[in-house]
């Protein structure tokens, strides 16, 4: 046993001394931070303080006053200008960078607005939609004027239509709630996503370079594969909790200096504000328990190569069970109560993702949660088997093996130890 904490160490403190780790989390930090300040940042570079200053030449003489009107109402930001110059003079302009664009609005043949807007790039696709939407609400209400509609009627018009929901259900969550819970499952789904990737690669890659460096033969006359195998698997686990634990304390810290800034963006619709305890401790089961079910996995593919340059090719099929758990609770973020989501809840390979996805955004019965965990749990103890099986043999193969028919001559070296 003594010799299973001297791997463990060994591989969490070699791999958090190492430049790649280092290199990695002063990265990641500074992408956190920059997110975290993006507002900030963004301001740094914009000369009008996030205005976009917009030119209107007003061939009609009438349509200026209430089109800004309108705009103002529509966003904010837009600062419109009335320019007296010639089109050619305001194209000039944008030119130079004084305008950002030039809306020219006239009177069609049934003395109803319509505009041309000029830019040097049209790519501010936003923009143009605002002041699309502006003009549209100036052209209602001269329509409504030429019908004759009382400002009462026009108000009515205008008045959105009232349209509430109530779920049904007992305990279900209301829009406020879901929204919360969405915004907490998108971003823990990217945490697992990317860590179970990650750090699954890293195991495969650690057990392959001492396999090519021949390592491993010194090893293995000391220490059991076994033991080798779950003593990595538990290093390099504590390894990305380490680093994990680095990223939330800095992104926690950063959130709450700059949560004024970002209130109008994403953590406005979708706060994170009295989030339930339940829910973060779902959140570290399936975090747990999706690494060691992938880890485990890698650490046995990674145990049938001797070249490091064959790893990606072996873990890629694992790799894309990855990929499509993600993109199915992905999917699910808009439809979690969807038939095909339950169903491959309860698929090991997408249960860490797809049933955090349920329990975190629906109030589904505790025992199909544990029933999830539980069929995770039993995965992972037949995988950790047949991986230690498939370990054992497959650290003593040297040579080109890059082929999944290697399991069957990993078991064979096993039996015949």
């Amino acid at each position: 046993m003594n010799n299973f904490w001297i791997i463990l160490f060994h591989t969490y403190l070699n791999k958090l001394k190492s430049k790649s780790f280092i290199v990695t989390t002063l990265l990641t930090v500074v992408i956190v931070l920059a997110l975290t300040n993006l507002n900030n940042i963004i301001s740094i570079f914009d000369k009008n303080g996030g205005k976009e200053t917009v030119a209107v030449l007003d061939e009609t003489g009438k349509l200026y006053d209430p089109f800004k009107q309108q705009a103002a109402s529509i966003n904010k930001d837009i600062k419109l200008t009335k320019f007296n110059g010639t089109e050619k003079e305001a194209e000039i302009a944008i030119g130079k960078g004084e305008f950002k664009g030039l809306i020219q609005l006239r009177f069609n043949d049934e003395k109803l607005p319509e505009a041309t807007y000029k830019a040097r790039s049209i790519a501010d696709s936003s923009l143009y939609t605002d002041l699309q939407t502006s003009l549209q609400q100036v052209k209602t209400m001269l329509a409504a004027t030429q019908i004759n509609l009382t400002p009462t009627q026009l108000e009515k018009l205008y008045e959105p239509v009232s349209f509430e929901k109530f779920a049904l259900e007992k305990n279900a969550k209301t829009e406020e709630e879901l929204n919360q819970a969405r915004g907490l499952v998108y971003v823990l789904l990217f945490i697992i996503y990317f860590s179970v990737i990650m750090y699954a690669n890293m195991i495969a890659m650690e057990v392959a370079t001492e396999k090519s460096s021949r390592v491993m033969e010194i090893l293995i006359s000391s220490v059991s594969p076994i033991k080798q195998m779950f003593a990595k698997i538990i290093g390099i686990g504590l390894l990305s909790l380490t680093q994990l634990a680095v990223f939330l304390i800095v992104g926690y810290y950063s959130l709450t200096k700059n949560m004024d800034s970002l209130k109008d963006g994403f953590f406005g619709v979708y706060g994170f504000k009295d989030i339930p305890g339940v829910t973060i401790m779902y959140a570290v089961i399936f975090f747990i328990l999706g690494y060691f079910l992938y880890a485990t996995l890698a650490a046995f593919l990674g145990s049938l190569v001797s070249r490091i340059e064959d790893v990606q090719q072996m873990i890629t099929p694992m790799t894309l069970l990855v990929v499509a758990g993600f993109m199915i609770a992905m999917f699910g973020l808009g439809n979690p109560d969807a038939a095909f989501i339950t169903a491959t809840s309860y698929i090991p390979f997408f249960t860490p993702m797809i049933m955090f996805l349920r329990v975190g955004m629906l109030t589904i019965p505790v025992w199909e949660a544990i029933l999830g965990i539980s069929i995770l749990v039993i995965t992972i103890a037949a995988l950790a088997v047949f991986g230690a099986r498939v370990y054992r043999g497959g650290v003593l193969m040297y040579g080109q093996s890059n082929s999944y028919k290697d399991i069957k001559k990993a078991l064979q070296l096993t039996k015949n130890k």
